[in-house]
């Protein structure tokens, strides 16, 4: 089974589903690992209800960290905002699949660390600024 996730994160590294820049957006964050390198941002669209309608990230990162961007993303599209800040590590592992150690935990959780950022508006980055 272990092998299935495996090849989950090596197709989802290679081919992203949610790959890209939306603009305009209404959520935008962007943030790195500085361990690793790896450096992720996210855009997001909200319908009138805070419902996400759209959500894609770019930047650069292990096979890790952009696999567990891709699905993170794919699993908030139609979610509202409320059920996305109740979402926590433990979804991202299960998403995963696999068992990582701390170093590789970070990347991991990368994607949520700036989804939850953006959708709190810590910080929020903008590149009209």
């Amino acid at each position: 089974m272990e092998d299935f996730y495996r090849e989950l994160i090596i197709e989802r590294y290679k081919t992203p589903h949610f790959r890209g820049e939306l603009e305009p957006n209404d959520i935008t964050f962007e943030d790195d690992n500085p361990a690793c390198g790896d450096h992720i941002r996210i855009d997001v669209r909200v319908d009138e209800n805070q419902v996400v309608t759209e959500a894609v990230f770019s930047g650069e990162g292990c096979a890790i960290s952009l696999a567990s961007a891709d699905l993170l993303l794919e699993s908030i599209i139609g979610k509202s905002i409320d059920v996305v800040k109740e979402l926590t590590k433990e979804d991202i592992l299960d998403m995963l699949g696999i068992e990582l150690g701390p170093v590789r935990l970070k990347c991991a959780l990368l994607s949520l660390k700036v989804l939850k950022s953006g959708v709190y508006g810590i910080g929020k980055t903008d590149s009209t600024e």
